[in-house]
């Protein structure tokens, strides 16, 4: 069964860079949309970025197009999300998921979640100054 594992979530100041890793355990690791999302303290979880299984199309949020790049490596089972010029309004844990179903168009519709088969624990993102 796939396992995900969050990494790289730190504390940085507004402007600063941070990557995120997601390392999956499991060998059809390359079959899955995985996508990015995070939830900060008293607000709903929101999709942050997602890419398809091989790599060839990638979706963002609005509120990080621009800033954060999404990217995969199916070698070493392991998605990362690079986040350049952060703001305070990205503080959140982030979560990595998994989809067999869901294709980038759709991995981060809140209203299609019942098809997101695995999530990681998170890592925590704190951007402040």
């Amino acid at each position: 069964q796939l396992q995900l594992v969050e990494s790289g979530g730190d504390s940085v100041q507004p402007g600063g860079s941070l990557r995120l890793a997601c390392a999956a355990s499991a060998f059809i690791f390359d079959v899955y949309t995985i996508g990015w999302f995070r939830q900060a303290p008293g607000k709903e979880r929101e999709g942050v970025s997602c890419i398809s299984s091989n790599g060839g199309s990638t979706n963002y949020a609005d509120s990080v197009k621009g800033r954060f790049t999404i990217s995969r490596d199916n070698a070493k089972n392991t998605v990362y999300l690079e986040m350049n010029s952060l703001k305070p309004e990205d503080t959140a844990v982030y979560y990595c998921a998994a989809s067999r179903i869901l294709p980038t168009a759709d991995m981060m519709d809140p209203s299609l979640a019942k098809y997101v088969e695995v999530w990681g624990l998170g890592t925590l993102v704190t951007v402040s100054s």
